[in-house]
């Protein structure tokens, strides 16, 4: 993960951290010098004024709550694996990428982020899978809508006069349209207040985007990253169909030390200002998951770094996908740390993991009524899971996407095919 100061470059595939409340990072191994030109440029803007007027449709009343089970660990099945595209451009590339999935089930593709610099967003669709350890026996998907921004140009607009970079935090296929989040990697004054577009689902469709829009009341870097549907059954009892949340992002005496989710309808975003949203899980500053930020252990620490949410049909549990690192904690280069995975000055806890958050959706359901805070949820379950082709000891996840019909989890994890480009992994959640 890379420092980024003042003057230095970031990337978007770390989460910059720095104990006096800020969290400055390393640059792993994923991000090497093609990634660290200019990641921390940006340029100003402001948040869409649209008035907006339309009024919320009120969700249904609510029956009992659904008896689902929990997932577990033995519940995800490995499917297989395919590669992207290589491209010939920074422009046209996944490489050191590979972030914000989200499943398009009229295609059967995923839409991604490509090269970490650009920002922009490309559709693929998903070929056979193969369960190999050669990876030049897997598929490679093709491009089914070629790399756009698909915020034509917004992006800078979530937070106004922060010259840092701002990356695309998630992508949403939701009734006919994409939604989009974004963040601002290092918002060292606390400024950004938007964080969510609409638009088309066609790339090439220009003049149609809407936003940014802000999402709830809280700090924007608490709803500006992945975003999942919620199955059918709970949508009544959670008072919206989907999940916007982030983790683990600069500055960490404001984001949400732990992963965050509020309950939200995609289709107010244009239509309301600020989209109504539930806050169901989050750590501020003071009330972070696990026992301390510096501390070793394998629940939460400044190594974290959390990159996608689903929520299985026919399960009670809300799962969270990223990396964390189990060793000792450390601030400094990779050699002072004892770090060979990431030889960059920042935040260290050597080895690192893949990992899963569980939570149980009944205790989300508790903060949305009341009976908790969103800080006093803790996971019915951690486990770690391993991929094939693990070269990359950082172990970022670039993110998740989830395929309700078939049941497919698929999981990009980042860096590990040629020119850092990422591999993306299937897994059946049985349940």
């Amino acid at each position: 993960m890379t420092t980024c100061h003042a003057s230095s470059s970031t990337v978007g595939a770390s989460a910059v951290r720095d104990l006096s409340r800020s969290r400055h990072g390393t640059a792993s191994t994923l991000v090497i010098a093609a990634m660290l030109v200019s990641a921390c440029g940006g340029g100003t803007g402001g948040a869409s004024d649209t008035a907006l007027v339309t009024p919320a449709v009120p969700a249904a009343s609510p029956g009992a709550v659904p008896s689902a089970p929990f997932v577990q660990k033995s519940n995800l099945v490995y499917v297989g694996a395919f590669r992207v595209p290589q491209g010939s451009s920074d422009q046209t590339t996944f490489n050191y990428g590979g972030t914000a999935l989200a499943y398009n089930p009229a295609n059967n593709s995923l839409f991604m982020t490509g090269h970490d610099q650009q920002q922009l967003t490309a559709e693929i669709r998903i070929p056979a899978l193969a369960n190999t350890s050669n990876v030049n026996n897997l598929a490679t998907a093709s491009i089914l809508q070629s790399f756009r921004d698909p915020t034509e140009g917004k992006i800078e607009s979530i937070n106004r006069n922060d010259p840092n970079a701002k990356k695309i935090g998630g992508h949403l296929v939701y009734n006919g349209k994409l939604y989009v989040s974004a963040f601002a990697y290092y918002d060292g004054d606390g400024t950004q207040s938007a964080s969510h577009f609409v638009r088309p689902l066609s790339l090439s469709t220009s003049g149609q985007v809407q936003g940014p829009f802000k999402v709830g009341s809280q700090y924007a870097g608490f709803v500006s990253g992945y975003m999942t549907t919620i199955p059918q059954e709970w949508r009544a009892h959670f008072g919206g169909p989907a999940l916007t949340g982030n983790c683990c992002i600069a500055i960490a005496g404001i984001q949400s030390n732990g992963p965050a989710v509020s309950v939200f309808d995609p289709e107010n975003v244009g239509r309301l200002s600020p989209v109504p949203a539930t806050p169901v899980l989050g750590y501020p500053y003071g009330n972070i998951l696990g026992p301390g930020e510096t501390v070793t252990n394998s629940i939460y620490n400044m190594s974290t770094v959390i990159r996608g949410v689903v929520f299985p049909s026919g399960s009670r549990s809300v799962l969270f996908f990223g990396r964390i690192g189990i060793g000792r904690y450390c601030y400094g280069g990779g050699d002072e740390c004892g770090d060979p995975a990431d030889p960059y000055k920042g935040t260290h806890a050597y080895p690192y993991v893949y990992q899963v958050w569980a939570y149980d959706a009944n205790d989300l359901l508790a903060v949305k009524n009341g009976s908790k805070l969103q800080h006093q949820v803790q996971p019915y379950a951690i486990w770690n899971f391993n991929l094939p082709f693990e070269s990359n000891g950082t172990h970022f996840i670039g993110g998740v996407a989830y395929d309700e019909a078939s049941r497919n989890l698929y999981v990009s994890q980042q860096c590990e095919d040629d020119n850092c480009a990422p591999i993306i992994h299937a897994f059946k959640i049985n349940i």
